[in-house]
């Protein structure tokens, strides 16, 4: 097995059959960077492995990290409400993130964990699980959160607020893939002008809406 500080999460795939079940499995035993340590849990994606579309966000958060599912804390419930208002019906979605394991900083044990961005090392190390992912759903469509995500899946001169909003075709991790870019439901949260910012988001989605019909 490499050291972490290889930064690839390739060596604990399965070797074989990777479908979901097998992938989720595997991914919780992943060493392959150092994130692992202090973080609770892998976080792996969700939802059916027949869905037409995919979510890719981030990373974790505080809540996810706990609970171990993806999108359950604020942003995520933020989330399934556009989503509904867009015509989308988050049951029927794959949601995962970019990178596995939360990343935090935090003053003191015990005090509140506050989120820190993945780097690029990290976001390249857990690409291979993301990549099976791809490969296991072969969703018709993927909805790009934010800009992390985007420079995980398009390279690093990705920049969400150029290109969202529109229907894109890209090859990622050797397959040609539609995808809408919009922002992270996070970024609606923080806004000074949240109800601006949410209806942005519903129109981004909107956009992936009619990509499926």
């Amino acid at each position: 097995m490499p050291p972490e500080d290889a930064y690839t999460a390739t060596p604990f795939l399965p070797s074989s059959r990777r479908s979901l079940p097998a992938l989720r499995k595997a991914a919780a035993a992943c060493r392959g960077c150092p994130l692992h340590h202090a973080a609770t849990q892998t976080v792996f994606g969700a939802g059916k492995a027949t869905a037409r579309i995919m979510l890719v966000g981030e990373q974790p958060g505080d809540q996810e990290d706990r609970k171990g599912t993806p999108f359950v804390g604020p942003a995520g419930a933020l989330l399934d409400r556009a989503l509904a208002d867009a015509g989308i019906d988050p049951a029927e979605a794959y949601l995962t993130n970019a990178v596995k394991h939360f990343k935090f900083t935090q003053s003191e044990p015990g005090k509140r964990r506050i989120h820190k961005a993945p780097t690029l090392r990290e976001m390249t190390a857990c690409a291979p699980w993301l990549a099976a992912e791809l490969a296991a759903v072969k969703p018709e469509l993927l909805v790009v959160l934010g800009a992390t995500a985007g420079k995980a899946l398009l390279g690093s001169s990705f920049r969400v607020t150029r290109v969202r909003g529109t229907l894109l075709e890209e090859e990622i991790h050797g397959r040609s893939q539609r995808l809408v870019p919009t922002v992270h439901p996070s970024a609606v949260l923080r806004s000074d002008d949240r109800d601006a910012a949410y209806q942005g988001l519903v129109s981004d989605l909107k956009v992936a809406a009619r990509a499926l019909r």
